[in-house]
């Protein structure tokens, strides 16, 4: 996590497999640039896209600073700033299954140890597609400078795995390249601001943590929502899907910062146990049982917004058969002391009518109240609204009278809201998770355990689905998901929860 104060890495070479691709134009260097403007960059940095693209030096710096100036968070930095920036970047052209070509690597880091008069650390980041990453993490193994493990690190973007099986495959073999303190496996949402905040509410404040556990609370519902279909990614999603892309990753580590117990620290590892201690704690679902605690959807072809919509089958890329879910929704059970038998309800899916994510904590109601029943008609559950995004907010709805002489009870609102709170801009998620990658703080990434805590989750129900024909399209876009989906929270007396 970013320190208190502008206490900066040190001198750090950023490798960037995939370069001249999508992530590093869109997220990695905008990152790095507001991490340089905000002086928390290494004074001595050096920035390497690879990839087989022919770019030079200076075309590369270009390309990038278009993805500066259409994705980033400052449009334009202060006068001059991208011009001190660039200077540190660079390109080479590189071919990643030549095995040969991996000892430029080691040169270029080489020349700017006797530059910069000091061992720099060394990060490789794999902005690849997930089958590329064995082959570059296997020839990276060879090389001599990643046996050191306190200046070498590997990140791994998701998805880490196809499912258990290949995850643990992917962990074995990192595991015999690098040691365990040299692989960050990085989930972007836990870079998010409001994802963190998850903690200080928490821990911080004695008002919530005393009703934080089963006594006081009825249910959890986590919702990731996305408005847009696929945006031409077909071709991955296609071997996805919605439990696989949003469920087994974003939302369980979501749902792992609402459960877990006090760390006695902030120490990575301490941190990432407690993490692990929820995902183990998950009830696991015996087959028979999935058809009752998951519901999966595909949307077909509708309108939104007045306009016409292809359905997901009809999607470049996409079979015209084809089974993949657009929307996955789920019920778990977390079997502990503090949360035994309280539901907790994760759903996600695309060309839905709102694009949120949103943690709702639903407490119990009270359970006696004295006011005659006609002073009751709105009368709602106390419940604590947590907006990961776009809204970055905190509500908390609890109940008061309402102005005037009869007694009436209405729900009403207190909300904290970043953008009314602060003046500073938030840091992206990715500027939070380089800048911890540089620092050597693994806090907020994913360690091997915890990764095949979270597939086997999921496993159960990825084999039943695959047993099974299902019915779809079975959603409109623009709506909220399948009928089904509702009814695995109204079957229990609730009901989804949107804002």
């Amino acid at each position: 996590m970013i320190p208190a104060t502008n206490q900066r890495p040190p001198a750090t070479v950023l490798f960037i497999f995939g370069g001249s691709g999508d992530l590093n134009l869109r997220k990695l260097t905008p990152a790095l640039y507001n991490l340089f403007i905000d002086k928390y960059l290494p004074e001595r940095f050096a920035v390497v896209g690879l990839g087989r693209s022919p770019f030079t030096d200076d075309s590369f710096r270009e390309r990038l600073l278009e993805g500066v100036q259409e994705f980033s968070r400052r449009k334009n930095g202060p006068d001059d700033t991208w011009k001190s920036f660039a200077p540190a970047i660079s390109y080479m052209q590189m071919d990643v299954a030549d095995e040969t070509a991996y000892s430029k690597l080691s040169d270029f880091v080489g020349a700017k140890k006797k530059e910069w008069n000091e061992e720099p650390n060394v990060v490789f980041y794999l902005a690849v597609a997930p089958q590329l990453v064995p082959g570059i993490a296997t020839n990276l193994g060879k090389l001599p400078l990643c046996g050191d493990k306190s200046h070498v690190r590997i990140v791994v973007e998701k998805p880490f795995g196809h499912d258990l099986k290949t995850a643990q495959e992917l962990n074995s073999l990192l595991g015999g390249l690098f040691a365990e303190e040299q692989i960050y496996r990085i989930d972007h949402y836990l870079g998010k601001e409001t994802v963190q905040n998850i903690l200080a509410l928490r821990f911080a404040n004695s008002l919530f943590e005393p009703i934080w556990n089963r006594r006081y609370v009825e249910y959890v519902q986590i919702t990731a929502s996305e408005t847009v279909g696929l945006e031409g990614r077909g071709g991955y999603y296609e071997g996805s899907g919605a439990l696989r892309d949003m469920i087994q990753n974003h939302l369980l580590q979501m749902l792992c910062m609402v459960a877990t117990e006090a760390p006695i620290s902030f120490d990575a590892n301490e941190v990432r146990n407690k993490k692990v201690d929820v995902l183990n704690a998950i009830r696991r679902i015996k087959p028979e049982q999935v058809k009752d605690v998951a519901v999966r959807g595909q949307y077909g072809p509708g309108e939104k917004e007045g306009k016409a919509t292809p359905g997901y089958r009809e999607e470049e890329g996409v079979k015209p058969d084809s089974a993949t879910e657009t929307f996955a929704a789920v019920k778990l059970f977390v079997d502990n002391w503090r949360w035994e038998d309280v539901p907790f309800y994760l759903r996600t899916g695309k060309s839905l009518p709102e694009k949120a994510t949103l943690i709702t904590i639903q407490f119990k109601p009270a359970p006696y109240y004295a006011f005659p029943e006609e002073a009751t008609h709105s009368w709602e559950p106390n419940h604590l609204t947590i907006g990961i995004q776009p809204a970055r907010d905190i509500r908390l709805q609890f109940q008061a009278k309402r102005p005037g002489q009869a007694l009436a009870i209405d729900p009403v609102e207190m909300v904290f809201s970043y953008k009314d709170a602060y003046s500073v801009q938030e840091p992206e998620a990715y500027e939070t998770l380089l800048l911890d990658v540089m620092t050597g703080d693994a806090t907020l990434f994913m360690r091997a355990d915890q990764v095949e805590a979270a597939w086997k989750v999921v496993t159960p129900i990825l084999d039943a689905w695959a047993d099974e024909t299902p019915d779809f399209p079975n959603y409109a876009p623009g709506s909220w998901g399948p009928e089904a989906a509702m009814q695995l929270v109204e079957k229990d007396g609730f009901q989804w929860m949107t804002k």
